[in-house]
């Protein structure tokens, strides 16, 4: 892909739209073998990362019947250490997709640029790594492609990003080519071999990628995509030797790189072993990452908060051919690594945004009057190892999903013509914007905690209601109760899928269930400080089914509940009454939630 000069945000250019759905398009993030990632903003001032999608794939019915496939797959998974997605049109003529945009750094470039990783990084890495698989597998989804260059680092944490999205191309092209979806020198045995790839195929590549971010060395030696890929499927009968590597971290790569999947070890164990070879909580990023690279992040986030100002005549300019750009291929670019589907932690609001209009609101991130984004503090590093970013907008991932060539090693930069690769097993891969910022600033400290909606401790809320009265009644049968906690506002009977902008949705299509929109965190407290720290450290799964709400395990009288908003505020649900509704006809008794609600603006 291709970004501006030096990896920070790039013009926009006469041929490119200034408008998308209700989004503004402000600067050029990158351009990837999907389409082309603009930077925009929500109504909110939240930054969002929005890909126009090529017309190639566009025009093709069975792309986009697959995007919604797994656009909707990727909107299921929420957790630790995971980039959400947050809106997307696939009807229109020119399918699109929209997460918040901070800038991060992948794991192969970090390796790349300033060599292997300390080993108790790397473990913390892994670790959260194994915390966020969980998320993904929970949700039903196998992640298929994992590798350095989709794992992000941040001062907050790091990141998994491109779970499926990418994928929406490769099956496009796998109709034509029967080829395999994936990175062959990161699959597993049984995915290199055609056979059924199951989350065990996941921790596979955490082992690899474990061995690569501690020592710089793939297990399976040197060599082309290719040749690797062969000496992986070849696992049963010429295993890697690990003598080489610590003695440390060799537990971890023996219970990860088995040839049969029901071997390997599972992510909860993962990360149990990890955050004891780690000495520390895997959630506290204090001091994390070496000092070089928690620079260049810092970097990277105080570009992001710049971005270029168009001309008179540039404002003028564009055509809404957006997502045809030429050289998009995702082979050429800065040295950015392929990343898939784009997401990003929720960043604070904009100082003066205009209020949210009443009624039903519209998608989520259409601004109706695009705000101006409000300055960060700025972030800093610590004297030996960085000690995070402050910045009120928290942490955001810039990621672009998009087909590109298979990659050697390296996990994907810049695509190169290498002698050692032996011709593409694999379509498809993708290509993440870079941003680097001018220069570091003062020291401060860095969050500990690393939620989907991550924020600075520091942060300020200034409440905006308490105690407001919000009842979620039961649905009826084949509709869904949705709620925007923002205006605060409930939907009742509402249309499936129809819940751009909302944070739960209580429906009953198929099987009735509670579904939580935006990460949403279990809380002790009743303090603004103590609900934040809910959505970092005490997540729920993103469903709760209707025989769980029935039984009362999960949600009870006395039960508060937190989520940072569509709109980048902080809420707070706590459930004061809990009736059992026996009206609901087919679908039985189920509870309705009297509650009380209370929202804080952050920053």
């Amino acid at each position: 892909m291709t970004t501006g000069t030096g990896g920070i945000l790039a013009p926009l250019e006469p041929q490119d739209p200034r408008e998308n759905a209700g989004y503004r398009l402000l600067a050029r993030i990158g351009e990837g073998g999907m389409g082309t990632v603009y930077l925009s903003h929500t109504r909110g001032g939240q930054p969002v990362a929005l890909k126009l999608i090529r017309r190639e794939f566009g025009q093709d019915p069975d792309f986009r019947r697959r995007f919604e496939q797994e656009v909707q797959a990727a909107r299921r998974v929420q957790g630790y250490h995971l980039v959400p997605v947050l809106d997307h049109d696939t009807t229109g003529a020119t399918p699109w997709l929209a997460s918040v945009f901070v800038p991060g750094l992948s794991l192969h470039d970090a390796v790349s640029t300033y060599g292997p990783l300390p080993l108790d990084t790397v473990f913390q890495l892994v670790g959260c790594t194994a915390r966020a698989l969980a998320s993904i597998h929970a949700a039903g989804v196998v992640h298929r492609d994992l590798k350095p260059a989709n794992l992000l680092l941040g001062a907050a944490g790091p990141y998994v990003i491109d779970f499926g999205i990418a994928r929406a191309a490769d099956s496009t092209q796998l109709t034509r080519t029967g080829g395999v979806i994936g990175t062959p020198q990161y699959m597993s045995p049984e995915h290199t071999l055609g056979a059924e790839v199951t989350t065990a195929s996941d921790l596979f590549a955490v082992g690899l990628i474990a061995a690569v971010a501690a020592t710089g060395r793939h297990p399976y030696g040197e060599g082309g995509a290719t040749a690797l890929g062969v000496r992986i499927a070849n696992t049963d009968r010429l295993p890697p030797d690990l003598n080489g590597y610590p003695a440390e971290l060799r537990p971890l790569l023996e219970r990860c790189l088995t040839a049969d999947p029901a071997e390997r070890i599972g992510t909860d164990e993962l990360a149990a072993m990890c955050e004891l070879f780690a000495g520390r909580p895997l959630n506290d990023f204090d001091g994390w990452l070496p000092e070089p690279v928690g620079l260049e992040i810092a970097r990277r986030v105080r570009a992001a908060e710049n971005p270029p100002v168009p001309t008179v005549a540039d404002a003028g300019a564009g055509t809404g051919r957006a997502g045809v750009g030429a050289g998009g291929s995702g082979t050429g670019g800065t040295g950015a690594g392929p990343a898939g589907a784009f997401g990003g932690v929720y960043g604070a609001p904009t100082v003066g945004a205009p209020p949210r209009p009443a009624g039903p609101p519209p998608a989520a991130g259409h601004p109706t009057h695009p705000p101006v984004p409000g300055p960060a503090p700025a972030p800093a590093p610590g004297p030996k190892r960085f000690r995070g970013v402050l910045i009120g907008a928290g942490l955001v991932l810039a990621v672009l999903a998009g087909a590109g060539a298979v990659r050697l090693l390296d996990g994907g930069g810049a695509a190169k013509d290498d002698a050692k690769q032996e011709g593409p097993v694999a379509p498809a891969s993708s290509d993440q914007a870079q941003v680097q910022a001018p220069a570091p600033a003062p020291v401060s400290s860095g969050p500990k905690t690393a939620p989907s909606a991550s924020s600075s401790p520091k942060s300020a809320y200034t409440p905006v209601f308490q105690d407001k009265p919000l009842t979620l009644r039961a649905p009826s049968s084949s509709t869904g109760t949705h709620v925007d906690l923002d205006a605060p506002q409930i939907f009742p009977k509402g249309a499936i899928g129809k819940t751009q902008g909302m944070e739960l949705t209580y429906q009953d299509w198929g099987d009735a269930d509670l579904r939580f929109l935006t990460a949403m965190g279990k809380s002790t407290g009743t303090t603004p400080e103590e609900c934040r720290d809910a959505v970092a450290t005490n997540t729920l799964a993103s469903r709760v089914g209707k025989d769980e709400l029935k039984a009362g395990k999960t949600l009870t009288k006395g039960t508060v509940l937190c989520t940072v908003t569509g709109d980048n505020n902080l809420a707070m649900l706590r459930i004061t009454e809990v009736v059992l509704d026996t009206s609901k006809g087919s679908i039985g008794p189920m509870p309705d939630y009297v509650t009380a609600l209370t929202l804080w603006k952050i920053g």
